[in-house]
């Protein structure tokens, strides 16, 4: 893949590389954005074009303008967690561009990588969840933060409809629960989420995590981010059966550190949002616009459908129970 003429403008106009000669190399793993390595005599950097329809199977539309969002994201984020999150080095947001500085995949693994290839850090679950509770607790309540990010038209678009709404569809007898979840996640104003807090937007350094792709982030409910990252480790403690009792391990110790720095609510009441929320989030990775790619096996995805459309229709409060759920209905059921 060429580089568009639309970054090569962008690399040019922020002096990026300085008139020096340079060469741009694609980067996969993301549906949402075309993503380049630009490498110089001097510098190597990352350039970042949101892309308006997204590279899944679904008809997925978004608008590019959560560009800017994310590179909004990315600077407050800097000012709570500097070491967490990427530097900014140049942004055009009438383009949908934006550069950052490069972190090589040798010393920065990507978490799911890691995950897949049975390499569980507990230690590292629990300074993501560390992280993102700081990042919640210092934007909480904060009315100028919650003004900026008020885009829940956006943020239905590109999380709630190809998830929860996109799921709903395909499971009818859920469509009430499911859609009253949509409602809950919507109304609820407290912190600045990031949206996308996957394994897949996680590197790992020697002092603890890096959070990229923060294009869905939005001024709302922080159980969508606590649930959206706790989905992985479930749905990959049934895909690497011998790594369970790692990863279920993992799955509480980052909600452990992420629950004992939330001082902005009950914790209580936090817990119990993302119990509900968890296990539609689940089913959604299996029948949503989104599937893990990893999950194929059907008689494993059933058991997936099974376990979730109990806690969906009767949730439980407290995410110790949702574990205990999981683990009979999935590997006992």
């Amino acid at each position: 893949m060429s580089l568009p003429e639309i970054v090569k403008a962008f690399v040019s106009e922020n002096a990026l590389v300085h008139g020096q000669p340079y060469t741009a190399k694609p980067l996969t793993g993301g549906v949402a954005s075309d993503i380049w390595r630009i490498e110089s005599t001097d510098r190597t950097f990352v350039v970042k074009k949101a892309l308006a329809k997204l590279k899944v199977s679904e008809d997925w539309h978004v608008p590019v303008e959560r560009n800017a969002y994310e590179v909004a994201w990315m600077l407050e984020a800097k000012n709570i967690v500097p070491d967490a999150v990427p530097t900014i080095l140049a942004h055009d947001p009438k383009k949908g561009v934006f550069a950052m500085n490069y972190f090589e995949p040798e010393s920065h693994p990507v978490w799911k990588a890691e995950l897949l290839d049975g390499r569980v850090n507990e230690s590292m679950a629990g300074y993501v969840g560390q992280t993102l509770g700081s990042i919640h607790a210092f934007t909480a309540d904060n009315p100028t933060l919650a003004k900026r990010f008020n885009h829940d038209a956006l943020f239905h678009a590109i999380r709630l409809e190809p998830y929860l709404e996109a799921t709903a569809a395909k499971h009818p007898t859920l469509k009430p629960q499911l859609l009253a979840l949509c409602e809950q996640v919507l109304k609820t104003k407290r912190v600045l989420v990031h949206g996308d807090v996957s394994p897949k937007n996680i590197l790992l350094a020697e002092n603890g995590p890096i959070l990229l792709d923060a294009e869905c982030a939005w001024y709302g409910d922080p159980s969508f981010d606590l649930a959206f990252c706790l989905n992985h480790l479930l749905l990959k403690s049934i895909h690497r059966p011998e790594d369970r009792d790692a990863l279920l391990a993992s799955f509480a110790t980052l909600a452990q550190q992420y629950l004992r720095v939330v001082n902005w609510e009950r914790t209580e009441d936090l817990e119990a949002r993302t119990a509900a929320l968890l296990p539609a989030l689940t089913l959604a990775r299996i029948d949503g616009k989104s599937p893990v790619e990893y999950l194929v096996d059907e008689s494993k995805r059933n058991n997936v459908r099974s376990v979730t459309t109990v806690l969906i229709k009767d949730p439980v409060t407290s995410l110790d129970d949702l574990l205990h759920t999981w683990l009979n209905g999935v590997f006992e059921g």
